[in-house]
């Protein structure tokens, strides 16, 4: 039996360089080896409270080092970790602690209020992120437990494309390759890099390429528990960053305040992910921080990444670049639903992937999976072109998902709440073009016959029920809505209405 952990990643650092600098918030500074007894002795503390090998714990943490004391922790003691976004309603997250049977939740101070939503919801049982204090604390580990490569480690909740979040189950395997071939195979860091963590740590970008990979390899990663491009400028310059991994709403915003600076970091690399980063957006980026941006691709279920430009092909603005090593993406016929048929070089048609990133499944939902695991390849939804080079391009998505500031955003979950609202009669939820987040969210509904739909008011309500990256901050009011023969919404043809012609009623 081959035994593998993601929290050897963190061991082998704390092993080879216990005195180098790990993790860095505010006044904080951890090194590798003081990281790792906090993890041991934390899941000391979580065995106690009944954590065993395979037990399903959820996280409820922005980035702070107590998330990765707690991820660490899970991992170390043999429980799978599932993170919840913080950024979500009760409701939400109390959808993804009930889905995902997690026995514990481990919750931040800082999250109390959502923390005790999920408790009253589910009934779950929560403690501290921060662990117990006083001499009354249970023995430390002696060392992590050992898992098999293929057992969960982490399950992510993610719609895919429509519906309530699924969970997508990555084992030790997918998670400690995915960090390795970010760390030393597509854009290698070292041990003297200093790494900014601004991506929410529950997240899988920020989670495996900024917090893994940068432990892979012993470097610092300093954290920003809620992204401030001031402040982010201000740490990369005091701690001397030399590398930052973000989402294009983040390089944009970075560039606004960078108008305002005298003083800019030096930073060696820069990866952007999560949605498409404007050509424009990343040249100005490059010229004004003086850095190479690489642009990359994935998903949740490919461990994140699948592809990126890498220095060992050369890069080029306006594509994901190539595979990461080890793992193989190709461009299948999207219309050919049971079987994967490939295309020739600069067709288009829907991404496909395998190899080692590729996830085991959606928790109890064979259906779900089946669908996206055919031929022993990862259907992704997304749509695109290879070229005889290799470079993989994005053009656009078989679905309707939106992505908003690297966030996934899904209509239909969007669209069930608005049919709450006694004053709706048909809503559909479409993504506008937005120069700071790529998309924005905006829903064009049809009023019950007697109703008047105030947009502002329908905003306000949306903002009460869904989580703040979800919610319409555009409404429009139309009469109806365009239909197909079917009588499903046309929603391409909503897309081009409302980009042609902006003045329909609604909130801008």
């Amino acid at each position: 039996m081959t035994t593998l952990s993601l929290a050897v990643l963190l061991a082998e650092s704390a092993k080879r360089t216990p005195d180098r600098v790990a993790v860095v918030e505010g006044e904080l500074r951890l090194t590798y080896g003081e990281l790792w007894a906090d993890v041991l002795q934390r899941a000391g503390e979580l065995t106690e409270a009944g954590v065993r090998p395979g037990t399903r714990v959820a996280l409820l943490a922005p980035n702070v080092a107590d998330f990765v004391r707690s991820y660490y922790a899970i991992l170390a003691a043999g429980g799978v970790v599932v993170p919840v976004p913080t950024l979500l309603s009760g409701d939400e997250a109390a959808h993804i602690v009930a889905t995902s049977g997690a026995r514990l939740l481990v919750c931040d101070t800082t999250c109390a209020q959502l923390g005790e939503a999920v408790v009253a919801a589910t009934g779950i049982h929560q403690v501290g992120a921060a662990g117990r204090a006083g001499p009354e604390r249970p023995a430390p580990l002696r060392t992590y437990a050992h898992r098999r490569a293929d057992d969960p480690a982490v399950v992510f909740f993610t719609s895919g494309t429509t519906g309530r979040p699924k969970g997508a189950v990555l084992n030790h395997l997918n998670l400690v390759m995915n960090a390795t071939v970010n760390a030393f195979d597509a854009n290698a860091i070292a041990g003297d890099d200093v790494v900014v963590g601004c991506l929410p740590l529950f997240h899988t970008f920020g989670q495996t390429v900024a917090m893994n990979a940068t432990f892979r390899v012993g470097a610092a990663l300093v954290l920003q528990p809620r992204f401030d491009p001031e402040t982010a400028i201000d740490l990369m310059v005091r701690e001397g960053a030399t590398a930052f991994f973000g989402v294009p709403t983040m390089y944009t915003r970075l560039l606004e305040a960078a108008e305002r600076r005298t003083e800019l970091p030096r930073l060696e690399m820069c990866v952007s992910g999560g949605a498409s980063l404007p050509v424009a957006v990343l040249e100005r980026f490059e010229k004004v921080f003086d850095t190479t941006v690489y642009e990359g691709y994935g998903l949740s279920e490919t461990s994140p990444t699948a592809t990126v430009n890498q220095p060992v092909f050369g890069t080029r603005a306006g594509t994901v670049g190539h595979p990461v090593w080890g793992v193989e993406v190709e461009v299948a016929d999207a219309d050919v639903e049971d079987r994967i048929v490939l295309l020739d070089d600069d067709r288009t048609g829907e991404i496909v992937v395998r190899g080692h990133c590729v996830f085991d499944g959606y928790l109890d939902d064979p259906e779900a999976t089946a669908a996206v695991l055919v031929d022993g390849w990862f259907r992704t939804g997304d749509i695109g072109t290879k070229d005889a080079a290799g470079f993989v391009t994005i053009v656009d998505r078989k679905k309707d998902m939106i992505i908003r500031g690297g966030f996934n955003v899904y209509p239909r979950e969007v669209e069930e709440a608005l049919a709450r609202h006694p004053g709706v009669a048909q809503a559909a939820v479409v993504g506008l073009p937005d120069d700071d987040l790529g998309e924005e969210v905006c829903a064009v509904v049809v009023p019950h016959p007697d109703a008047e739909l105030d947009p502002q008011a329908l905003t306000d309500w949306s903002r009460e029920r869904l989580g703040g990256h979800k919610y319409p901050r555009h409404v429009r009011v139309v009469a109806e809505l365009p239909l197909g023969p079917s009588h499903k919404v046309l929603k391409r043809e909503l897309r081009r209405q409302l980009t042609q012609d902006p003045s329909t009623p609604g909130v801008t």
